[in-house]
């Protein structure tokens, strides 16, 4: 087995693009299926919303999806890296 990424570029990797971190430390399924919420959700949410909203309200949806997707990629990473050392 390879040894498990740094935590800390897992969490960079997660805060750059929607499940980018959940692939590097290889639960492929799970990152592909947060990328896809994050858009999902922000076209539910930039469909709903009107034209003066700024671009966070526009997609707050898909943000918010985001956003919960960063604690949980690092949070994997730090379990297999404890668990591989």
């Amino acid at each position: 087995m390879p040894k498990p990424l740094n935590p800390y570029l897992v969490l960079a990797l997660a805060i750059v693009l929607p499940g980018a971190g959940h692939v590097a430390v290889r639960q492929a399924t799970r990152g592909l299926a947060f990328a896809f919420f994050v858009v999902l959700f922000s076209m539910i949410t930039y469909s709903t919303t009107t034209s003066d909203q700024s671009f966070i309200g526009r997609h707050a949806g898909g943000l918010f999806v985001w956003a919960l997707s960063i604690p949980d990629a690092y949070r994997r990473a730090r379990i297999r890296s404890a668990t591989r050392s």
